[in-house]
């Protein structure tokens, strides 16, 4: 009896390795066979002949479960910023179950804010057929979502996708694009309040922007709406290479009374540290929209924590990877933003900081 339950055993493993030639189920047959029962040459011949045949198609198979990411950053590689977003978002993947170099494949592409390798690297991404990627910055998706309309596209720090034509809606992005807003334009309004709070003797501002990205017309009109309200005079820096920038702040700085605002752009970014010390070395104070630069030398920044923004992103990777759609994903808006206040830079530039702002401010570096 007992031996009929293993002929039975035996015949219902060899019928499950024929049907679905897995490593499980072949072993589940080769263990069925060991148990005292006789196996018969020719189904041991079968069964080796599917083996072989199997293997390749199995290791091929488990090759093409590894998901690949693709990665499009406007930073430098060796930009300990980029680094750190880089890392949040890895981190988190990693919470997830996705680890790079087990389950997935991460290639990531470095612009150093370099609008032609921006574009270059777009067309080379999307040309290795990932399964999603992900873009930082309106510069990025604008080459990506040209290149494909099939791929899906995870964004961060993008300030107006709607105004773009990244997506639909916030609410329904109805594409292959989601992401993550920047921040709202009227946060230009809330850099001129805090810098005038902070030195109210400044009654002219100039406005460092990118005048290529739509973004920094619209950020550029955010601040121009409220700058009669607040006594100013705006001039536009446009900051499209560090020449370009450096001149533009010496000529601003050639009259007194000045400030600086730095809106959000890929060239900013690019030359943070140029920006922060062309401030210092003219003596003008300067608002900025990132940690960063505050963190670096700057005065003070107001705005979100980008971080966070990666770690929201790599959640959004997840769902894409197990199945959802980035149509069906709404853009998220920032929900907390942190001031920073640089006390030694307020020093350097003979700035009384009032006591009610440092009571207000997220983060102090003395």
């Amino acid at each position: 009896m007992r031996r009929s339950r293993d002929r039975a055993t035996t015949r219902t493993h060899y019928r499950a390795t024929i049907r679905n030639p897995r490593p499980e189920t072949m072993v589940s047959y080769l263990i069925s066979t060991m148990d005292g029962d006789r196996v018969k040459r020719r189904d041991f011949s079968k069964l080796v002949g599917v083996a072989v045949a199997a293997w390749p198609l199995v290791a091929r198979a488990q090759q093409t479960e590894r998901k690949r990411i693709a990665v499009l950053l406007t930073l430098a590689a060796e930009d300990t910023r980029a680094q750190t977003f880089v890392a949040a978002f890895i981190e988190r993947l990693q919470q997830l179950g996705w680890i790079d170099g087990r389950n997935v494949q991460i290639d990531t592409r470095w612009a150093a804010g370099d609008a032609d390798r921006i574009r270059a690297y777009a067309t080379e991404l999307t040309a290795l057929a990932p399964d999603i990627i992900l873009a930082t910055g309106a510069v990025s998706v604008e080459p990506l979502l040209k290149a494909t309309r099939s791929i899906p596209v995870v964004f961060v720090i993008v300030p107006d996708p709607v105004g773009a034509g990244f997506v639909d809606s916030l609410a329904h992005p109805g594409g292959n694009a989601t992401g993550f807003l920047m921040f709202e334009y009227a946060i230009g309004a809330k850099w001129l309040e805090l810098l005038k709070e902070m030195a109210p003797r400044i009654t002219r501002v100039g406005v460092i922007r990118d005048p290529a990205n739509p973004a920094g017309t619209g950020q550029w009109g955010a601040i121009q709406s409220v700058a009669p309200s607040f006594g100013v005079e705006l001039s536009p820096v446009n900051v499209r290479d560090a020449g370009e920038i450096e001149r533009g702040v010496a000529d601003f700085a050639r009259r007194p009374n000045g400030g600086l605002i730095v809106t959000a752009s890929a060239p900013a970014a690019a030359h943070r540290e140029l920006i922060i010390a062309l401030a210092a070395r003219h003596k003008l104070p300067a608002a900025y929209y990132e940690y960063n630069f505050a963190a670096g030398g700057g005065l003070f920044s107001y705005g979100p924590d980008f971080a966070d923004q990666y770690r929201a992103a790599a959640a959004y990777v997840d769902r894409i990877l197990r199945g959802e759609k980035p149509a069906d994903l709404p853009v998220q808006a920032p929900s907390k933003y942190a001031l920073t206040v640089n006390l030694k830079t307020a020093k350097a530039l003979g700035l009384a900081v009032p006591s009610a702002l440092l009571a207000r401010a997220d983060e102090v570096i003395e």
